[in-house]
């Protein structure tokens, strides 16, 4: 199945917002301090530009007129509203620099535990790399605009406020001028909002696209240099990069605009103040500190303006990344069971199929009336060419699809009335796709059974037989497995599979091309061990070499969905039908 490079496109900005928002909802009430305290120092930084022009105003009374205890008392004051303001600041930033760290562990947590109820389907149809860029590089956009955005327009807002007030108090005409810049400062950063606001979204896909390259290209590493592919890789991933550089580009074009276009609307504005300001002053309407006060408080009124600016240019990235983790959080989780389901207890694994029918895309079915039955204790083994819907039966017996049509029963029971994990837990499965992670040897095997004994892994690897190779380790069972396995072959990985199925108790196992990395001869040393081992036990195996099946108790051949021949080895060598050209084909 093909996969897509990215999810649905995230496209509700207000919806997010408010989603976001609830995250904040448990520090609702530090929340509440923090404006109280923004408030306040805010108060003292709007306290100094009246200090300062009060400080002027005497100074300005000439020589011998000025009261010196007067300025430096104003002096003294401004710089203590000042450094308090700048003490209350950094504090609230330190608050808030906790609360997004908070914010954002807890969303990747939901999202994580999200990835964890999603079907098996989402994880096919999707690059990991932009599931992983959501989970990492999105939610570090949000909690970084969490930490310094809310503080910013807090401040800002009780800045902008403040000075108004001031400013109309020192002189309406003036106050007057400087509000015709607020509606073209508005007008602005609404129409860059609906420029920007896109863009970001875009650039974030695209790094989504190159984090599932680059994921991609060093799993594959070894196959890359033995194809001696690094040129077609390299110009492949410096594509991707331009893509995403564009897209960067593109959204910061627009984003660094809007701060220098604020500054030259309030520029303007301040020109003319200056303008008419000095006219004021010259006919006698406006003292010197007046003056300076307003000029003062109009700086203050325009940075804060000219800020929210930048902040709104951050935050739209941030609801763009908003948006995108939202959606994953709205992917349709896997069915819940039905209200009537049940687990499945005392298993003695009869598995039948009943006419089933299977596609993954509508319009494309994969599987045709497919009908198989498997005794307990027995192994069925399922073979045909690539694509002939092999894995696609493993993928329905574990219910990690459902069937379009038809029934599949374990014991009598139709598994779409059992209990979706007790079906799953009935079955131990290694699949070709050898998976191991970053821990000992020990813990790797011991993975399905939960307080598995040293005895009890020791046995299974024995059965398996990998136990002598890693006795030769330097720490045996307690050497730590490098991620993804990397210090040791494929082989050896999948024995280490192998024995784990071996040790999770289970009425039934799955083998996909199980032994696909071993040598023929550890091959048929861990088919018999298996058989000794699975007795009693329903067991499916998918085999490549049909050499490693022929003591199966039953063969499945598919052909385009089809099961054109069911029997045992001998039975199908007899009829001499498309088994015997496969099995012939092998050989020669």
């Amino acid at each position: 199945m093909a996969r897509d490079t990215v999810m649905k496109k995230p496209k509700d900005t207000r919806g997010a917002l408010r989603r976001l928002l609830r995250y904040l909802g448990p520090w609702k009430y530090v929340i509440a301090g923090i404006v109280v305290l923004s408030l306040f120092g805010n108060l003292l930084n709007l306290w100094g530009p009246s200090l300062a022009g009060d400080a002027i105003r005497e100074a300005a009374a000439g020589p011998g007129k000025v009261n010196f205890d007067a300025v430096s008392r104003d002096a003294g004051l401004m710089l203590l509203c000042y450094v308090g303001s700048a003490v209350l600041g950094f504090g609230i930033s330190l608050m808030m620099t906790v609360i997004s760290k908070r914010v954002a562990r807890r969303m990747r947590q939901d999202v994580f535990d999200k990835l964890m109820l999603l079907p098996v389907g989402f994880f096919d149809r999707h690059q990991a790399g932009d599931v992983i860029s959501r989970v990492s590089y999105d939610i570090d956009v949000i909690s970084t605009s969490l930490a310094t955005d809310i503080v910013q327009i807090l401040s800002s807002v009780v800045t902008v406020v403040g000075s108004l007030v001031m400013m109309i108090a020192i002189s309406l005409p003036l106050s007057a001028l400087t509000l015709v810049t607020v509606p073209v400062s508005v007008i602005y950063t609404v129409y860059m909002r609906k420029k920007t606001q896109p863009r970001y979204a875009k650039r974030s896909r695209c790094y989504g696209t190159m984090n599932g390259f680059v994921e991609e290209m060093l799993s594959g590493q070894k196959t890359i240099l033995a194809y001696a592919y690094e040129n077609r890789v390299d110009e492949r991933f410096d594509s991707i990069n331009k893509d995403s550089a564009d897209a960067f580009r593109d959204a910061e074009h627009y984003g660094v605009t809007l701060g220098p276009t604020m500054t030259a609307i309030n520029n303007l504005g301040l020109s003319l103040i200056a303008l008419l300001g000095g006219i004021l002053f010259l006919n006698g309407q406006m003292d010197l500190g007046r003056m300076s006060s307003f000029v003062l408080y109009s700086r203050k009124f325009a940075g804060p303006i000219n800020a929210i600016a930048e902040v709104f240019n951050e935050l739209f990235s941030a609801l763009a990344a908003s948006e995108r983790v939202f959606s994953l959080l709205d992917e349709e989780e896997e069915s819940a069971d039905a209200p009537e389901a049940r687990m499945l207890t005392k298993i003695r694994g009869d598995v039948s199929v009943e006419h089933v029918n299977f596609g993954y895309e509508d319009g494309k079915t994969i599987l045709h009336d497919l009908n198989l039955e498997a005794p307990a204790g027995k192994l069925t083994a399922i073979v045909g060419p690539t694509g002939a819907g092999k894995t696609t039966i493993i993928n329905l017996l574990m219910r990690f699809y459902d069937p379009n049509s038809g029934v599949i029963r374990i014991d009598g029971q139709e598994i779409r009335t059992a209990v979706r994990r007790s079906v799953r837990s009935a079955y131990a499965m290694v699949l070709q796709d050898t998976w191991v992670f970053h821990g000992t040897i020990f813990e790797n095997i011991a993975y399905g059974k939960e307080n598995a004994t040293m005895e009890e892994v020791v046995a299974a690897a024995k059965a398996a037989r990998i136990h002598p190779f890693i006795m030769r380790l330097p720490q045996g069972y307690d050497t730590v497995i490098s991620e993804d396995g990397g210090n040791i072959s494929k082989g050896q990985k999948q024995l280490l599979t192998i024995a784990r199925a071996m040790l999770y108790d289970a009425p039934m196992l799955i083998l996909d091309e199980a032994t696909s990395n071993v040598d023929t001869a550890t091959e048929r040393e861990i088919q018999k061990a298996m058989r000794e081992l699975m007795k009693q036990k329903t067991c499916f195996v998918i085999a490549h070499r049909l050499s490693t099946i022929e003591n199966a108790d039953q063969i499945l051949v598919l052909r385009d969905g089809d099961v054109v021949e069911q029997g045992t080895h001998r039975q199908l060598m007899e009829r001499k039908g498309f088994y015997h050209q496969m099995y012939a084909a092998q050989f020669e």
